[in-house]
């Protein structure tokens, strides 16, 4: 039954960097073979947990829940052929061992672990649409940023809506907006939309 309330779920999807990464040492050494590794668009896949903390936002609002989201998702973003960074520098800098890579495919990655305030509303219907007014993202990049840094901080905004098909599964849709820090002095802002399947318990 969808009201005993917490629930796994599993996401996946489209999603969009605002800004690409091309231009930097490790995604494609600045351009050094005439490429660059500059498509932002791509897929996401993550799975996560709701778990309930108040079904009625603590007796200020009736059919309405307040959940806290613990979610994981990796993201793989449209990846180009391009220069090299480590073997490319290595052959620069002299090293006899060392040769020249200048078509190889540089696969750029992301992955952000968050905890979110969920709030959920109309309790007892079978479609249930949900917001996170904000939650909060710890995200790695990869390959690193030409600071040599991977991680970042920062929050997430998002909306979305589940309808319980058939006993405790539940088919949903979301879009969320994810705004960072810079820790890693590159942009990762990002957004996502997508579907989800979710088990209650």
């Amino acid at each position: 039954d969808q009201e005993t309330g917490h629930m796994v779920f599993f996401r996946g999807g489209w999603a969009n960097l605002t800004n690409d990464r091309s231009g930097e040492v490790f995604t494609d050494v600045f351009g050094a073979s005439g490429n660059r590794n500059d498509n932002n668009s791509g897929y996401y896949v993550g799975a996560g947990l709701d778990l309930v903390l108040s079904k009625n936002v603590w007796g200020l609002f009736g059919g309405t829940w307040v959940l806290g989201e613990i979610g994981v998702e990796f993201k793989r973003w449209n990846s180009e052929k391009v220069a090299q960074a480590v073997p490319t520098t290595c052959s620069v800098a002299g090293v006899a061992t060392c040769s020249t890579e200048l078509n190889k495919k540089v696969q750029l990655t992301m992955l952000t672990v968050n905890v979110a305030p969920k709030i959920m509303f109309m309790e007892g219907s079978r479609f249930r649409p949900w917001i996170i007014p904000v939650g909060l993202d710890f995200h790695v990049i990869s390959p690193p940023s030409s600071d040599t840094s991977v991680l970042d901080i920062g929050v997430q905004f998002a909306v979305g809506a589940q309808v319980r098909v058939w006993k405790a599964l539940h088919l949903g849709v979301d879009g969320r907006f994810h705004l960072a820090t810079g820790q890693t002095d590159t942009t990762n802002n990002f957004g996502t939309a997508g579907a989800y399947l979710g088990i209650a318990f």
